[in-house]
């Protein structure tokens, strides 16, 4: 048995770079369980192919751009497949997980929730969240009396941002912690590599309790959404946009069944089928997995790097205040996005500069002739694109070239059949939040020796970092009430 491991996976190793010979059976399992970000990227320096076996997982690594987006525009050899949990946690039937025409159809009903029009409606419950939880966030401070760690105030931020865009005000504040606290769990049981099968007190068990709680919430939800949405009601989330969609696709199928006339009868595009409270808990609960982690990471990032960028910080508060005319209380408009031009540019950068999401797993369902030299058994700083890469700088994408020369490069929400449906919102609602964020606080940044160390937790975050943030009062140049914090 220990020759036959080792002789499958030399051969599937072919001429790729990887280790010359496997631990027997288990392979790096136990590296792999408390992941290094600088032993990542040392596997990527190796090749733009390498490998590793661990268990009965042959796992081939590309980390060059071309390669890369071939693998993504490649649905006839490979589709996604997120983690072994995955399909435990999300459920089989997910939709995350069809292919072909079934993916295509059902992403179909699910494009309008993300179209202008229908981000401009969700504007006003992430504006709500980030009001409140700035003066939280606040009050933590005062009542630590000096540094306090906040990367965990910035997950529950960031989960109770999505949970109010995605199920409105069906759920109660209560859940909205319960669930960022347990998502936690869910996080660590989606890590790359994990024990194959779900056991009692083990990562995914505690991910799979937390997984059927959120279903039940959002189940929930998919109810009191329908009941309101046939009354008449207001979309107020993208439950209600898409629950409206179906609802309206009904009506229209019964009219043409019951032969009414269609006569100024608009038809529904596309035309939706009837789902469950439980498959649109499903959908929903989707929209969290993808969201969470990876705002999170990208929030964190974002408030350490403005702390010891402050040039880049006021550029960002002088525009938020004059696209709203001075008064940092006005509410936000689609058309003041549009005008925050270099505040969505540091976001795009602090997307390339720190991308969270540093690993797609895709599963190769036919042999895959992935180079001219290896065939894949079945089963973003380039310094010619960017001009000195590994620094922070959002002017590159206001009056550089970035933006056309990388246009290939920057694949942070990832490209082809499966490219991530809510890219524009993920990129506007960080936007938002820092724009709000330098108009309401200010915080200066504690470097510490492990400040600009990685860390790997499904996504990437800083090692440690410390913050001192205070309110700020008035802009004129008079920022009083300074109050600490500290942000993991």
């Amino acid at each position: 048995m220990v020759a036959y491991d080792q002789c499958s996976y030399l051969w599937q190793k072919g001429s790729i770079e990887g280790p010359s010979w496997k631990a027997p059976f288990t392979g790096p399992f136990l590296q792999s369980v408390r992941p290094n970000f600088e032993e990542y990227k040392g596997k990527w320096a190796s090749g733009p192919l390498s490998c590793v076996s661990v268990f009965h997982k042959f796992v081939v690594i590309a980390s060059d751009r071309d390669l890369a987006r071939k693998i993504f525009n490649s649905p006839s050899f490979v589709k996604p497949c997120v983690v072994d949990a995955a399909h435990k946690l999300l459920g089989k039937t997910n939709w995350v997980f069809l292919d072909g025409k079934a993916h295509v159809d059902f992403r179909k009903g699910l494009n309008g929730l993300f179209t202008r029009q229908a981000l401009e409606t969700y504007l006003p419950g992430q504006e709500d969240v980030y009001n409140d939880y700035f003066a939280r966030f606040l009050k933590v401070s005062k009542d630590a009396d000096g540094p306090f760690p906040f990367m965990g105030e910035f997950r529950e931020l960031m989960c109770a941002v999505s949970c109010r865009t995605f199920v409105g005000h069906y759920i109660s504040d209560e859940a909205v912690k319960k669930i960022a606290d347990d998502y936690y769990n869910i996080t660590a049981a989606m890590e790359l590599v994990n024990f194959p099968i779900i056991l009692p007190f083990t990562k995914s068990w505690y991910g799979k309790i937390a997984s059927d709680m959120v279903m039940e919430e959002f189940s929930k939800c998919a109810a009191k959404s329908k009941v309101r949405m046939a009354a008449g009601g207001d979309v107020t989330c993208i439950m209600d946009a898409w629950i409206k969609s179906i609802l309206d696709s009904k009506t229209y199928r019964e009219r043409e069944e019951k032969g009414l006339s269609m006569e100024g009868i608009e038809k529904p595009t596309p035309l939706l089928r009837e789902f469950t409270d439980y498959e649109i808990a499903q959908t929903v609960f989707t929209f969290l997995f993808a969201s969470q982690d990876a705002t999170s990471s990208a929030c964190t990032w974002l408030f350490q790097t403005m702390a010891q960028r402050p040039d880049c910080l006021d550029k960002i508060r002088e525009e938020n205040l004059r696209v709203r005319n001075g008064n940092r209380d006005a509410p936000c408009t689609m058309e003041m996005m549009d005008d925050m031009v270099y505040t969505r540019a540091a976001v795009r950068e602090l997307l390339r500069y720190r991308p969270p999401v540093i690993m797609v797993p895709y599963l190769a369902k036919k042999p895959f002739p992935i180079s001219d030299t290896y065939t894949v058994p079945k089963a973003l700083r380039d310094p010619e694109i960017y001009e000195n890469p590994d620094y922070f700088d959002p002017d590159r994408y206001v009056t550089g070239d970035a933006e056309t020369k990388g246009a290939k490069n920057y694949l942070v929400f990832g490209t082809g059949p499966h490219y991530c449906l809510g890219q524009v919102y993920a990129q506007n609602n960080l936007a938002l939040m820092i724009g709000k964020a330098s108009m309401h606080l200010d915080w200066v940044h504690h470097a510490t020796p492990l400040s600009e160390e990685i860390k790997v937790f499904a996504t990437i975050f800083p090692m440690v970092s410390h913050i001192t943030s205070s309110d700020k009062y008035s802009y004129a140049n008079n920022f009083l009430g300074r109050l600490p914090i500290d942000l993991y």
